[in-house]
């Protein structure tokens, strides 16, 4: 097909779509003489009336409606294809408003802020830090990044990194001191470390799975904090016994100041997500970091 000839097949739908040849002519940025003349030229060049026209009002003939239900889809095509161009031309800029937990932030994304700005360097990436759950959209954000099992129902979730694992460690002198517990529910026995819930305020009661068996423990012990990272080191003191995300324990744990316990009852779970408003229009910037995220999972091994 030659570009005059699409141009004519554009200029027809055109005129059917707004249903006047001054408006279509304003939209193509022609003149409506112009216009008409473009129709006049398809319509001999096909052999075939494609509009009835008055002076009130312009309409497809049969045979124009036959051709228009097949033309508008290709034409739409066309646009699409022209849009994706440009848009993997232009690069994308502007802000992009997460919404993040701390342990998501220290994580998850802080290891990629160095390769995203180097691949998108006119992006502003925006990360509000808090553990209480907020409603995203009231809060202006672009997206949040929550656990699985913390995502509201109605939004669309897209994986960030591997699965996570939480680890019950102790130090070799709290263990020779208090002994080993044997089962979850042991722990109420030991002397534990406890996490506050930063929404509610209640203490976290620690959750473990074993094949297809669940259950929650409330512990007690010296300790009561509403910042995880704390217990670190007060598991390596020897103060008591920590529940933690394996990433905060895993250098205690490779280098012997941390040993683990109760390991069958700590199973992998899906880890972070981040997670959008599916009925809006999305922004350059989140689509480009959805586009990063899963170049990311791409190239883990």
């Amino acid at each position: 097909m030659r570009g005059s000839e699409f141009a004519e097949l554009r200029a027809f739908a055109a005129i059917v779509e707004h249903g006047s040849f001054a408006r279509a002519a304003a939209q193509l940025g022609m003149s409506a003489s112009a216009l008409s003349q473009t129709l006049r030229n398809l319509e001999s060049r096909l052999g075939l009336r494609l509009l009835n026209r008055t002076t009130r009002s312009v309409a497809p003939t049969e045979a124009g409606a036959q051709m228009l239900a097949r033309l508008l889809p290709a034409i739409a095509e066309i646009d699409a294809a022209v849009e994706q161009a440009v848009n993997q031309r232009q690069q994308p800029t502007g802000r992009l408003r997460l919404n993040v937990t701390r342990v998501a932030a220290l994580h998850c994304l802080a290891p990629m802020i160095g390769p995203f700005h180097r691949q998108y360097p006119d992006i502003t990436l925006d990360l509000n830090v808090e553990d209480r759950l907020v409603d995203i959209v009231a809060g202006g954000f672009d997206a949040g990044v929550r656990l699985h099992e913390k995502l509201p129902k109605d939004m669309v979730a897209i994986k960030l990194g591997g699965d996570l694992r939480m680890r019950v460690v102790a130090s070799p002198d709290y263990l020779a001191r208090h002994g080993r517990p044997q089962t979850p529910r042991e722990l109420r026995d030991h002397r534990c470390l406890n996490c506050r819930w930063p929404t509610s305020g209640t203490l976290y009661r620690w959750e473990f799975e074993r094949d297809g068996e669940a259950l929650e423990v409330a512990v007690a012990g010296p300790v009561i904090v509403d910042e995880p990272e704390i217990l670190v080191q007060a598991a390596l003191d020897g103060v008591g016994i920590a529940y933690l995300f394996e990433h905060q324990v895993a250098a205690g744990l490779a280098e012997g100041r941390l040993l683990p316990l109760l390991e069958a009852w700590s199973p992998p779970f899906p880890g972070f997500y981040l997670y959008y408003p599916a009925n809006r229009q999305m922004p350059r910037p989140l689509r480009a970091f959805i586009d990063f995220a899963r170049q990311q999972q791409r190239a883990e091994p």
